[in-house]
């Protein structure tokens, strides 16, 4: 009997079986929002200077601080610049009402903040010609400065970057509408079971609805993959074989990863592991609850990973070992946030086997479990925005005591 893998080898094994795919598919040139999550495919260079023009960082008045002695100075008030227009000159002796990003007048250096005027208010324009107070002011003052964020020309982004909220923000503040993206990776997911039935059909006795697939499915696309579906495999061991090797040839149908759910274990009609009897695959234990049979290798050339069919088990799987590889070799998805939590209740554990329990996060750093340890559990899972993660060595806690939690 084979001794089980630990959970850090298992992902390290899929990390070196994933590096040998080219990460370079190609570029796709995508809308800002559509490119959101996805890996940057060339560096990007400014077109504009970011600001584009010196603007003030208050409302106040621009100032020529030369016009200002030390102990202040009566300045007449000029026309008024408001955000967004193209402000005349400020002539010496003046001082021009300005609001926050407007830009800065020709012949001004500073902004003195309306608060630090007197009076401490903006002139009404009816009123005709009006006067205000002002301190003295260094030159620069609550000035942005042109570029001072970003030079035209200078490099914004760099390829390979993840594309998220704060860099598409980036690109828009530049002018930009499209940005180019590396290609996707193609996953094959296939789903397998004589007892399973898509959602939809007739439910006959002893069938079950595959979740699997809507799982996983929607697991890949929110970390940016590319998923090919062909329905549900049976229990034909030459069936399934036949399904995998039509996307590992040299055509357009080819993928870069395959996934199977279910037939991994030990039992009788394990399926994949039946079809993979002529390909350089493995099957082995991982020392990891739920999600302990694995299935790692290739198919004519393609990666192949094979979860366990219970719902519970292939997403754990794929949180556990696919979604970090894919973070590790491409540079994404982004990996999942790591915290600490207290425990809300006590809990046991199987000694010598990592276990992953689903729960919810609080707002006050607490975590309670949602359901049991088992495998099948999807409204549970469903409940849950975190998974608990309790090591090997670990088989007790008690309530308050601290676990890491990964966040979904």
């Amino acid at each position: 009997m084979s001794v089980p893998r630990s959970v850090a080898a298992h992902r390290q094994a899929v990390v070196e079986l994933l590096t040998g795919v080219s990460a370079d598919r190609g570029k796709l040139r995508l809308p800002l929002l559509e490119a959101l999550g996805k890996a940057l495919a060339v560096d990007v260079y400014a077109p504009l200077s970011l600001p584009p023009f010196d603007n003030s960082q208050m409302d106040g008045f621009a100032v020529r601080s030369a016009d200002i002695p030390d102990g202040g100075a009566e300045l007449r008030v000029a026309e008024p610049v408001p955000a967004g227009a193209a402000p005349a000159a400020l002539k010496p002796g003046f001082a021009a009402p300005i609001m926050t990003g407007a830009v800065i007048p020709e012949g001004a250096d500073a902004v003195v903040p309306i608060e630090k005027a007197t009076p401490n208010a903006f002139p009404d324009p009816a009123a005709g010609e009006a006067v205000v107070v002002l301190p003295s002011v260094a030159p620069g003052t609550y000035v942005r400065d042109s570029g001072s964020d970003i030079g035209k020309g200078e490099l914004a982004l760099v390829a390979g970057t993840r594309m998220g909220p704060a860099q598409l923000g980036l690109l828009a503040a530049l002018g930009l509408t499209t940005v180019e993206v590396r290609k996707p990776w193609r996953v094959l997911l296939v789903t397998t079971g004589d007892e399973v039935v898509e959602p939809g059909k007739e439910l006959t006795a002893g069938k079950i609805f595959d979740s699997n697939g809507t799982l996983l499915e929607a697991s890949m696309r929110q970390a940016g993959l590319d998923v090919v579906r062909t329905g549900i495999s049976d229990d034909d061991p030459s069936k399934l074989l036949a399904v995998l090797q039509r996307h590992t040839g040299p055509a357009e149908d080819r993928v870069d990863v395959i996934v199977t759910t279910g037939g991994v274990s030990k039992g009788a009609y394990e399926v994949v592991r039946q079809a993979m009897a002529n390909q350089p695959v493995e099957f082995l234990p991982v020392a990891m609850q739920p999600g302990g049979p694995q299935g790692l290798g290739t198919v004519e050339g393609v990666p192949f990973l094979g979860f366990p069919g219970n719902p519970v088990s292939c997403l754990v799987s794929f949180e556990m070992f696919l979604r970090p590889a894919l973070s590790q070799v491409l540079g994404t998805p982004a990996q999942r946030p790591v915290l600490k939590a207290r425990l809300a209740e006590s809990l046991t554990s199987p000694e010598g086997k990592h276990q992953v329990r689903r729960g919810t996060m609080g707002a006050d750093g607490t975590v309670r479990m949602e359901g049991g340890a088992g495998s099948h559990l999807v409204h549970a899972l469903a409940r849950a925005n975190a998974l608990v993660q309790i090591p090997g060595d670990v088989t007790e806690l008690a309530e308050g005591d601290e676990v890491e939690v990964w966040m979904l």
